[in-house]
């Protein structure tokens, strides 16, 4: 018998937005959090395990990127897509307090406040695509403009 999933937080408010996802587990390694140990764990293209990154814009303040696993944001071109002139990645003690997740389980949906969200154009070629679905061990499988329309994100080069 499968064991069943408890729904999180992001899974409840995809539910309520009646966006259609899968809930998909996978075996964490506290050594390795990285998207390409997740894409392994589930036999899927790197290219459509997205990372959610949370960025602090020196006029904006804080947003999120959320990238291909194995890319690195590009932090000129995130501060433009934002209207900042810069933008750094937010330090690992401020992810908790700031959006309610941890280091490899940072959903970009359900974060304590709706933050700008910006997914890189390249989600735009998969039907599905993984982003976590906010806890370690569990990834939310779903369509990526779905995905876009429930956190009112946009879709913009970001590396």
């Amino acid at each position: 018998m499968a064991q069943k999933i408890n729904k999180t937080n992001a899974a409840r408010l995809l539910d309520k937005a009646k966006i259609v996802y899968e809930l998909v587990p996978y075996i964490v390694d506290e050594e390795d959090l990285s998207a390409t140990h997740i894409a392994d764990q589930l036999s899927e293209n790197i290219e459509q395990v997205f990372k959610t990154l949370v960025l602090k814009g020196d006029k904006s303040g804080h947003f999120v990127c959320v990238i291909p696993g194995d890319k690195e944001v590009d932090l000129k071109k995130a501060a433009k897509v934002s209207g900042n002139k810069s933008c750094d990645l937010i330090p690992m003690k401020e992810l908790l307090p700031l959006t309610g997740y941890i280091r490899g389980g940072c959903s970009p949906v359900g974060m304590k406040k709706l933050f700008p969200t910006y997914f890189h154009t390249t989600c735009q070629d998969f039907d599905y695509i993984y982003v976590s679905a906010g806890v370690r061990g569990l990834q939310l499988k779903l369509n990526p403009m779905e995905l876009v329309k429930v956190v009112r994100g946009t879709v913009a080069e970001l590396y």
